[in-house]
């Protein structure tokens, strides 16, 4: 029927515009979550909420439960909703599947029907075909910092940018994690008060200077010692991992490699950051904070490094990624710091 961002079809919704059928798919489970609440709110009146709001998950349903859930009537209102959660737990093609897609394709005019697919799975090819779908990606950069300063602020607080900055290098961009720090932070800052980033720094316990992204402007700069000595504080922080390091610290060589490769095409330097910007536009990639200061940071970087020593590096941490996903090695300390020694042409001289 229609594809939609997640971002018009709030906007549609917050104006009273509601479709027939919403279809959410992706790996964002709180964005989903998120919509749905919001659906609820518009399209219920919380007087009549307990005739005209059902939500089920799709294990407790079969074809003729579904089809009474999305055919009942709305009581005493112009409109009900009705939410179907985690479709993937049918098998495709049975009952209520078909039941699912003849109503989709002949919804009911007094109702709005939410289904939400879980993460990681294939969209439905019919249910695409009659419902207004959205895919729910992971946030990153500019969406991540305004979902951040947009959930603080209905919480009644306000964040300093450096805040923000800070709370999303030491939390990552996971928005369960983070959406538990803002609530902490929004019951411990009077009223009024805004937040900086020495207050998120002492509620998170992460120091400046000690979060996942200074250990990897450390490698980044050859600072093998500065590397060296942060890791065992990044490591044993809440949510950190050894997988999700290496994670962060690909994406950041991946990102120097384009800097590099675009200087020794003959880019000038003051070009070389806003092509940067713009490849962080376009592929968004995860995990990633103000586009801004990722591509200056990886733009500083390319004077330690070399196309060919990047290309090397790449592969160097591909084969960590590996190694710590293996079910037979445990050590995953001894193989960050022998990637990071690694790393430094001087320890292997």
């Amino acid at each position: 029927m229609a594809e939609a961002t997640l971002s018009s079809a709030r906007e549609a919704v917050h104006r009273g515009q509601l479709a027939p059928v919403y279809y959410l798919t992706g790996d964002e489970a709180v964005l989903k979550r998120e919509f749905v609440d919001l659906v609820v709110q518009r399209g219920v009146d919380p007087a009549t909420r307990d005739f005209n709001l059902d939500i089920r998950s799709a294990g407790d349903l079969d074809a003729e439960a579904l089809h009474a859930m999305v055919e009942t009537s709305p009581m005493m209102a112009e409109r009900r909703v009705a939410v179907v959660r985690n479709v993937e737990q049918w098998r495709r093609n049975t009952k209520p599947w078909k039941m699912l897609h003849r109503y989709a394709a002949h919804p009911s005019p007094t109702t709005t029907l939410v289904v939400v697919h879980g993460e990681g799975c294939d969209p439905d090819d019919r249910l695409l075909a009659h419902s207004t779908h959205i895919a729910v990606a992971t946030l990153a950069g500019p969406d991540l910092e305004e979902w951040i300063e947009h959930t603080a602020k209905d919480l009644g607080l306000e964040l300093t940018p450096e805040a923000v900055e800070h709370l999303v290098a030491t939390t990552g961009d996971g928005l369960t994690r983070l959406k538990v720090e803002i609530d902490k932070l929004a019951a411990a800052t009077p009223e009024g008060t805004a937040v900086s980033r020495s207050h998120v720094a002492e509620m998170v316990g992460v120091a400046h200077g000690e979060t996942p992204t200074d250990w990897v402007g450390a490698v980044l700069h050859r600072d093998t010692a500065r590397a060296v000595a942060l890791l065992d504080i990044v490591r044993h922080q809440s949510g950190v991992s050894g997988v999700r390091l290496l994670m962060q610290l690909g994406t950041a060589l991946l990102g120097t490699r384009l800097a590099v490769g675009l200087a020794e095409a003959g880019r000038p330097a003051g070009r070389i950051r806003t092509e940067v910007v713009g490849w962080l536009r376009r592929h968004r990639p995860a995990g990633i904070g103000r586009y801004g200061d990722e591509a200056s940071r990886w733009t500083a970087a390319t004077r330690h490094w070399t196309g060919a020593e990047l290309d090397r590096a790449l592969a160097v941490v591909y084969d960590a990624d590996r190694r710590l996903k293996s079910t037979t090695l445990s050590d995953e300390r001894g193989t960050l710091y022998s990637m990071v020694l690694f790393l430094d042409p001087g320890s292997r001289t």
